[in-house]
């Protein structure tokens, strides 16, 4: 038997939204979809460049307790979840267990270095 996720960090699920810039053009904000805990596992990370500057960026595992396929509240690519100041890129979201009880959701924190 697996040991039993323990979700412990509150994450707000955020979505991309377009809204004018005020010049013509568009720009994209963040609107908050709700709340989720989750549980961090660590992953690999990387280092690389980004407009010049040294970032790392830190792959992690959350696992969040399961949201049907379709409804607002479940991650998907294109998203992120926030914490604070602390942002995380969802690059994928899958089930975590048999039964359909946890997700486990991929993403990417970019830290400049």
């Amino acid at each position: 038997m697996s040991r039993v996720p323990q979700p412990n960090r509150r994450l707000v699920l955020e979505a991309p939204q377009r809204v004018p810039d005020g010049a013509g053009g568009w720009s994209r904000a963040w609107a908050p979809l709700g709340t989720l805990w989750g549980e961090f596992r660590a992953s690999p990370g990387r280092e690389g460049a980004e407009a010049g500057a040294r970032v790392s960026r830190v792959k992690w595992r959350v696992v969040l307790r399961a949201v049907p396929h379709g409804h607002a509240g479940r991650p998907r690519p294109e998203q992120r979840l926030r914490e604070g100041d602390r942002v995380f890129d969802v690059l994928a979201v899958a089930e975590h267990d048999r039964e359909g009880r946890w997700l486990v959701a991929h993403v990417e924190e970019g830290v400049a270095a």
